[in-house]
């Protein structure tokens, strides 16, 4: 394998992380740009980004500003390639065309004036039936990645262990796991951080993996949510009790905001969110055929070793933290 600068965004987020430490192994020089406050609330500081991406070269400015890429960024340098893990926090329309769509155009812009040859993307599954702002934005970027001429891997995993996590205290304190429907409506087929960083940061050298778009999932079957909240409470050794929450209740909540939305703006984004969350309720992160309209599991591939099962039994043994879900969290 040969070395390769790196130039890496959206790196203080839990993927982005894990994926610079990948690329670390693996013997490339990475350099990543960050917000001079970076992370959830804005809350890191230089010093605690410098700290989380030790063994990279850590600067600092602005992914909206073409100057700032330029400047604060590449500096005029030559780099092999770009790896991208960045995304908008909310998929908040104005937020996701921003940061999903137009600060990807201007770093794929200043990454062509830096001598850049590849591009590793990470997309999300979900773009395939693009219902969502920031689902339309992320495929408007892909597609102008792909017309770019710019070699490209083009990632689009399923649903990660961080956004399958947002009950686990709520079990702890002896409620009932919440599903809508029966809590078989959807399934995933899910993946951790470090599998996943693995496989971006395996698209730098593995051919079958160039000028391709990328649907990946974490090992085992696909997952419904009622399967997944059974391995939670196995876990955590008690016996299963679920909440079925009717899909009814979100349509019912996303008419009353929206309609409020139109004279309260702040509400009009809330409905977006809401829109978000029914989507998940409702989608399924897996491969889509698009002669049936049927997502498919089997058509779904899987990489890596760690599981939920794994997982749940890491958090509710104290051996692994519970993940800062932030402005992702749904419930």
């Amino acid at each position: 394998m040969t070395a390769r600068r790196v130039f890496m965004l959206g790196a203080t987020g839990t993927i982005g992380q894990a994926t610079v430490r990948a690329l670390l192994r693996r013997g490339h020089e990475v350099v990543c740009l960050v917000r001079p406050r970076s992370g959830v609330g804005a809350r890191m500081t230089r010093s605690d980004s410098e700290r989380l991406l030790a063994g990279a070269a850590v600067r600092f400015g602005d992914v909206c500003s073409p100057t700032s890429l330029v400047t604060d960024g590449f500096r005029g340098e030559r780099f092999d390639a770009l790896v991208s893990c960045l995304a908008s926090r909310t998929g908040a329309p104005h937020e996701a065309w921003a940061i999903d769509h137009r600060a990807h155009l201007l770093a794929l812009a200043a990454a062509q004036q830096a001598g850049v040859t590849q591009m590793v993307l990470l997309s999300a599954i979900c773009v395939q039936k693009p219902l969502l702002a920031f689902q339309q934005a992320k495929l408007a970027f892909e597609r102008e990645l792909i017309a770019s001429g710019m070699d490209y891997s083009i990632v689009r995993p399923t649903a990660f262990f961080k956004s399958l996590s947002g009950q686990i205290e709520r079990v702890r304190r002896g409620k009932p796991f919440l599903v809508f429907g029966d809590g078989r409506l959807t399934a995933c087929k899910p993946i951790s951080d470090a599998d996943l960083a693995d496989y971006i940061a395996d698209c730098l050298h593995e051919p079958g993996r160039r000028n391709r778009i990328l649907p990946i999932g974490g090992p085992g079957p696909a997952l419904t949510p009622r399967e997944q909240g059974e391995l939670l409470f196995e876990a955590l050794g008690r016996e299963p009790r679920f909440k079925q929450v009717p899909v009814t209740l979100l349509d019912a909540i996303i008419a009353v905001l929206a309609g409020l939305g139109r004279a309260l703006p702040t509400l009009a984004g809330k409905a977006e969110l809401a829109r978000i969350g029914r989507y998940y309720a409702t989608e399924a992160m897996l491969v889509l055929d698009p002669l049936t309209g049927r997502y498919d599991a089997a058509a779904t591939p899987s990489t890596g070793q760690q599981t939920l099962r794994g997982f749940y039994a890491e958090l509710a043994a104290g051996s692994a933290a519970l993940p800062e879900r932030g402005d992702h969290a749904v419930f």
